[in-house]
């Protein structure tokens, strides 16, 4: 299994403290998937610059893209499932993390699960962002798995490498992430059992106009 784990965030200023506050709840994510025995790779918005104009990666049909959203675009295909880590925004995702995920089509997410993972310095967790980032990843074809990850005050549950904090009980939130990555694993290895027949039936409706969408 091949994990992507998506950071929501490309905020590296102060105040609010600490800065890049999902950083450490993606590397947690990573480093529990990994313990997992799955493969799980920590995909970082800053990481992968884009243009200053909105410009999709497939939209560059008669100019090659960025290298790093090419580079990008084949991890999203070969991958088997998704992990969102995102911080509330206005009762919504993070806009780096809609942003970074809006580059790509579809059709590269299509019949693969993921998890939505929301953070907060506060006492809510982005639980209202969660809301919002399930139609969202329905859309785009990874469907979210039904157990969700809330993660309130996590400055004070994992430090800047995503290691807990003494006094943590981290015992019993390890076994608090596995509950939302077992239903990944498991939904993952499901999906790429009939990925092929899926993508066979389908039109390629997502490849070529839209216009294939409409109604008759």
């Amino acid at each position: 299994m091949d994990i992507l784990v998506f950071l929501g965030s490309v905020r590296t200023s102060t105040p609010p403290r600490p800065a890049r506050l999902g950083e450490r709840v993606a590397r947690a994510c990573t480093a529990r998937l990994t313990g997992m025995g799955l493969q799980a790779s920590l995909i970082d918005p800053l990481d992968f610059p884009r243009e200053a104009a909105f410009k999709p990666h497939f939209a560059y049909a008669e100019s090659r893209a960025p290298e790093a959203l090419d580079d990008l675009a084949a991890r999203i295909t070969a991958a088997d499932g998704y992990v969102m880590v995102s911080p509330e925004y206005n009762h919504s995702l993070s806009p780096a993390l809609a942003d970074l995920l809006n580059h790509f089509g579809s059709s590269l997410f299509s019949y693969k699960p993921s998890v939505i993972a929301t953070y907060s310095a506060g006492q809510w967790g982005g639980t209202r962002a969660a809301m919002a980032m399930r139609g969202f990843l329905s859309e785009l074809g990874c469907l979210p798995v039904s157990a969700m990850i809330h993660v309130p005050h996590a400055q004070k549950v994992w430090d800047a490498e995503g290691a807990y904090l003494d006094g943590v009980d981290a015992e019993r939130w390890q076994g608090y992430l596995d509950r939302s990555f077992q239903q990944l694993a498991w939904w993952a290895q499901a999906a790429r059992d009939r990925r092929t027949d899926a993508q066979a039936v389908r039109p390629d409706a997502f490849r070529t106009h839209p216009g294939e969408r409409n109604a008759p």
